[in-house]
């Protein structure tokens, strides 16, 4: 299963973004890193990366990116391997700390996500759904409601449109206008990304689903719906158009890309996790993204400056939830002390 974040093309938009992007292939083994960091430490990301088909070839690749950092004056690489034939049958995590790896404070990829399995039938994939996406998929048409498979990159509007609103309703952070749609002009000529728009019985684009494709696997990366038109339920039957678009253009995978761990209730991710699994699908899980040091000094630097950061923006949180609500509670007061005291003083001059 390839991913996105390791194919040429996004090394493409990353360059058009402005990052340096670095390559490296050998025997069982590639990989594309961006140069990361600035006053914090620099460093070498390999998102979802590097890919290889063996122990020994992930040594190899972990080799030649050390070397490529230490050659940029990074302090550490940092690294977020996918496939099971690097560790085995063992765990991906002791693999990694054998290797001297840490975890890494900043998780970037998701660590878990739902995978659905495209060389299914269409019907053995609508049987793994929950009823519900079922017959919203074989019925949404009696609404009025249409699907419409984009190319072009400015309709990339209509995502961003309603994205704003999806994103306070879900409570997620999004990526802004711009970064999309430089991801839009870059990937969509390439068919390596297309935006599936839901239209209204009128005609009206009430939300889309922008997704990427690699050689095998499609990325369900971003989506947005119009809260006015929810009772429609046309976001459901949209996710489903996106599979069986996936299957018909000859992917093997669709990745709904991230969920909470073991169905935890109270994790952030706890409320699409549900939505995501409803389709189907096998839960995956992956060793998360870790750090491995090519400067021990530097590295011990990061991780103090990332620690002093940390102190402060809990001081500043407790600060915005504890001492400012005490200030305005205590101005307040203060504020109907000096009211009285004023109200007082009339009453006195009145007699």
């Amino acid at each position: 299963m390839s991913n996105i974040l390791q194919s040429e093309v996004w090394a493409k938009f990353q360059e058009s973004n402005g990052h340096r992007v670095f390559r490296g292939e050998g025997d069982g083994w590639r990989y594309i890193a961006t140069l990361e960091g600035g006053k914090t430490g620099r460093y070498l990301y390999a998102p979802y990366g590097p890919e290889a088909n063996s122990a020994a070839a992930f040594d190899e690749a972990i080799a030649d990116l050390k070397r490529v950092a230490a050659e940029n004056k990074c302090w550490f690489i940092r690294v977020e391997p996918t496939d099971s034939s690097i560790w085995g049958e063992g765990s991906g995590e002791e693999f990694l700390k054998n290797r001297g790896f840490k975890l890494s404070p900043r998780q970037i990829q998701p660590g878990h996500t739902q995978v659905i399995d495209l060389e299914q039938s269409e019907e053995e994939i609508l049987k793994a759904m929950r009823p519900t996406n079922r017959n919203l998929h074989r019925n949404i048409h009696k609404k009025g409601v249409t699907f419409e498979v984009s190319h072009n990159p400015e309709d990339i509007d209509i995502l961003t449109k309603y994205l704003e609103q999806t994103a306070q309703r879900n409570d997620f952070n999004r990526q802004q206008d711009d970064y999309l749609k430089q991801v839009a002009r870059v990937l969509m000529p390439e068919d390596a990304a297309r935006l599936i728009i839901i239209r209204s019985e009128n005609g009206e684009a009430i939300g889309s689903t922008f997704v990427y494709d690699s050689d095998d696997t499609r990325t369900y990366a971003h989506a947005s719906y119009s809260f006015e038109h929810r009772k429609l339920s046309a976001n459901n039957p949209l996710v489903t158009t996106m599979i069986f678009d996936a299957k018909k253009k000859g992917l093997k995978y669709v990745d709904l890309f991230g969920i909470a761990p073991n169905d935890d209730p109270d994790h952030e991710w706890a409320g699409f996790t549900k939505f995501k699994k409803s389709f189907g699908g096998r839960s995956v899980a992956y060793p998360g993204t870790w750090d491995l040091p090519v400067s021990t000094n530097g590295y011990r630097a990061y991780e103090g400056i990332r620690a002093a950061r940390e102190s402060l923006g809990k001081a500043q949180k407790t600060a915005r939830q504890q001492v400012i609500p005490q200030a305005k509670k205590l101005a307040g007061k203060a504020k109907n002390t000096a009211a009285s005291v004023v109200s007082t003083a009339k009453a006195r001059l009145k007699k």
